[in-house]
């Protein structure tokens, strides 16, 4: 009976489960991914699957406008999202759980619906479904993410420093500049990670928006991925999109971690 007692609130024991669940659900869909890109429909090992993408050039130009949507979607939530967190976050601001939950309502409901949805709404009044149509359902769809990761960091910030700012002669403008905007890169930061990677990626909102007419990487990896045939070359296009995420990644986040160590000196 001690032994089971002993067993059961072991941290390592209640650690299983989510071990199981990574293993399951990211690990093994992750190898997967890796051996159907390094053999070919019967199983044998090769490398023409790479070759095939490098040579590929609707492959790598739709790569690439899938990059500068990401990076205009990106650009856009920091500019409506930076100014909405930073309200949000003034101690003189009196409603902010309300603004908030403003911006949380549409999460509760599939994104899929709110696409449909803005498909409806473009219908109603009459504005052609293309490239504009498709950044405003991004941005519709990812501005929380940018707005909250910014909030969290500006709510958290120490005001002293700003009025230690102003008291040295700095003005709002320079304060703002100086003192909040280093402070708060951490947050921009998460921000545009979260929203630029699924941009990247996103399939069904670009083909709801545009009727199928404008293609994101992620709706021509759907398109090989569903095709037995080329289940192998779709494989090579998400692990080269995976790769480049990850290296994004990584060199992103010592970037902000020394915005972060600027900002606070």
């Amino acid at each position: 009976m001690n032994k089971l007692v002993q067993i059961a609130s072991s941290r390592r024991t209640w650690a299983w489960p989510y071990v199981l669940f990574m293993a399951m659900f990211v690990v093994l869909p992750l190898v997967l991914v890796g051996v159907y890109a390094f053999t070919d429909i019967e199983g044998n090992f090769t490398l023409h699957n790479f070759a095939k993408f490098f040579s590929h050039s609707e492959a790598i130009q739709t790569f690439l406008y899938s990059v500068m949507i990401a990076v205009f979607n990106t650009a856009i939530c920091l500019l409506i999202g930076y100014p909405a967190a930073y309200i949000m976050a003034q101690e003189d601001f009196k409603t902010p759980k309300v603004m908030a939950m403003l911006f949380i309502l549409p999460m509760w409901i599939n994104f899929l619906l709110r696409t449909v949805a803005t498909v409806e709404l473009f219908n109603m009044c009459g504005l052609p479904l293309g490239e504009g149509a498709l950044l405003f359902g991004l941005c519709y769809d990812y501005l929380p993410f940018m707005i909250y990761p910014i909030y969290n960091t500006l709510q958290k910030m120490d005001n002293s420093l700003v009025e230690a700012a102003q008291d040295l002669g700095a003005s709002k403008w320079q304060s703002f500049w100086k003192v909040i905007v280093p402070l708060s890169m951490p947050g921009v930061y998460s921000g545009i990670v979260m929203v630029f990677m699924p941009t990247v990626s996103t399939f069904a909102i670009a083909e709801l928006l545009t009727h199928n007419n404008i293609k994101l990487f992620g709706s021509l990896i759907q398109d090989y991925i569903t095709t037995t045939d080329l289940l192998n070359y779709g494989a090579v296009l998400s692990l080269v999109l995976l790769i480049i995420i990850g290296l994004t990644s990584f060199f992103g986040d010592h970037d902000s971690a020394g915005g972060e160590k600027g900002g606070l000196v």
